[in-house]
Formats: structure tokens, sequence, C-alpha cells
């Protein structure tokens, strides 16, 4: 790094003893998973990669295809899948529309 004291010097600034190079810890929070148990937030963050890993082109696209002809996006139909183990049918309009009805709550325009 270099410091400029004038137009024409440059002096080179030397680390102190003990910096390691890294960015300054300033605003450091502590670690991601708060006071909780570090083992279940890595077993949790593992569970959800493990669960949200993108399938295979063929299933992505039937998922899509069921999602668009039940009125729902990609997303919830597969957290359905994730959430409770069952495929949306047509007949299954009770929960489609709680699905929807969850859909505009979330929605919801704070800035109004």
């Amino acid at each position: 790094m270099w410091l400029r004291w004038s137009e024409g010097d440059r002096v080179a600034r030397r680390p102190k003893r003990s910096d390691n190079g890294g960015p300054p810890l300033d605003d450091y929070d502590g670690p991601p998973w708060g006071k909780g148990d570090a083992y279940v937030f890595l077993a949790w963050q593992a569970a959800h990669a493990k669960a949200w890993k993108a399938p295979s082109r063929e299933i992505m696209l039937m998922r899509l295809d069921r999602a668009e002809r039940l009125g729902l996006t990609y997303e919830e139909y597969t957290l359905e899948i994730l959430e409770r183990g069952r495929h949306l049918q047509e007949e299954d309009t009770e929960r489609i529309a709680e699905i929807r009805r969850a859909r505009k709550r979330r929605r919801f325009n704070h800035f109004e």
C-alpha cells in the first residue's frame, strides 16, 4: 500500500506486526448461527442445500408443467412436495386455494 504525502513523494506503509492482511472485524456480529449450537445450524444448512439441490432437467420441466396447470409457481409446487411429500393434483382444490391465499398475503406492499 502506498500513501501519498505530496505529489512527488511516495512512502510505503508497513503493516503492524499483528496484522494478518484480512478485513477489519469492526462490523463482526458473531457467527451466523448466533448463540445456538453450531452443529444444528450446519446440519440444517446442509439439509436445506440437499433439499433444494437442482433436480434433473426432465423433473424440473415436469414440475413446472404441473405447477402451471394448477396455477401455482414452480417454487410453490416444489415446496409442497418438500414439506408434505405429495404431488398436488387437480382434485386438491382446498390446498391449492390455501397456497394462493398465502401468496396474496406475501405480496403485501409495505409502501402503500
